[in-house]
């Protein structure tokens, strides 16, 4: 992977290919990153942790976004995120023990829209309400 990293301007590209095929970016191929982009591993783990939709730790089969921007709060998004844990058993930013869910807050999925939105996966769902939430997880299990 390092080989497709030439300069500063790449590494972004090479970061979430690296989520997109190993799920999250593992600390041995962000110094690979940052050396063959010429700059400070600080640097690059600098723009892993920045980005919400990167991690640099294994994250769940399934991941669940939650928007906590103001559209999303003031629509309600408290009351989805305490559905969740209830219904996942999970905090934010935790993982569950079978490595199926991965429940995570985010700032913004770009959906104001539709708020309160989540994501799981790559899937957006807007317009939910707490009650929602058992049945909308049972999909990913």
């Amino acid at each position: 992977m390092a080989a497709k990293v030439k300069a500063r301007e790449d590494l972004l590209t090479a970061l979430e290919l690296a989520q997109r095929e190993l799920g999250h970016i593992p600390r041995s191929l962000m110094i690979e990153l940052a050396t063959a982009a010429g700059i400070s591993v600080g640097e690059a783990y600098g723009v892993a942790s920045f980005y919400s939709f990167l991690s640099i730790r294994p994250l769940g089969r399934h991941i669940i976004r939650v928007c906590k921007s103001l559209p999303c709060h003031i629509k309600g998004a408290e009351s989805l995120i305490d559905s969740i844990e209830r219904a996942s058993g999970l905090k934010p930013g935790e993982t569950s023990p079978d490595g199926r869910f991965s429940f995570q807050l985010v700032n913004c999925i770009g959906a104001c829209d539709g708020s309160p939105a989540i994501m799981i996966d790559d899937d957006l769902h807007t317009g939910l309400s707490p009650e929602s939430i058992p049945a909308l997880l049972e999909r990913y299990r």
